[in-house]
């Protein structure tokens, strides 16, 4: 398949590589030199709960140490990068998962491959208040 079509009962599907690449940002709006997203799925498609995120990464770069109140679960399917998580780091390959909850600290750098990862986010906080 190589479009993205929207289906009779609201389903979305398509080719990841379809979706436009987007320079990406972090949650405080600040851009991330060498990293592009593709909102795969998100709010505006009609998900309730969770959004789904491809991000592609030029060997180095890097998201700053930061928390906020929602979780990730990533997925890295080419390259590798190293992953931040409260005091402790993280060496993912292909292959390789981890969850975050929310309100931990947490960055990531790419390695010398470049990343390509998959990421989940909810549409709304996640933390207990």
């Amino acid at each position: 398949m190589r479009s993205v079509i929207r289906g009779p009962s609201g389903e979305k599907v398509g080719n990841a590589l379809d979706v436009p690449a987007d320079p990406a940002y972090t949650s405080n709006g600040i851009p991330i030199p060498g990293m592009t997203i593709r909102w795969l799925v998100r709010g505006e498609d009609g998900a309730p709960t969770y959004a789904m995120r491809l991000f592609e990464s030029a060997p180095g770069a890097e998201v700053e140490v930061h928390a906020h109140p929602w979780e990730h679960e990533i997925f890295v399917f080419r390259g590798s990068m190293t992953a931040t998580v409260g005091s402790s780091s993280y060496e993912l390959e292909e292959g390789d998962f981890i969850f975050i909850p929310p309100d931990v600290a947490h960055g990531f750098r790419a390695g010398s491959r470049g990343a390509t990862f998959i990421c989940t986010i909810p549409l709304r906080p996640t933390a207990q208040r």
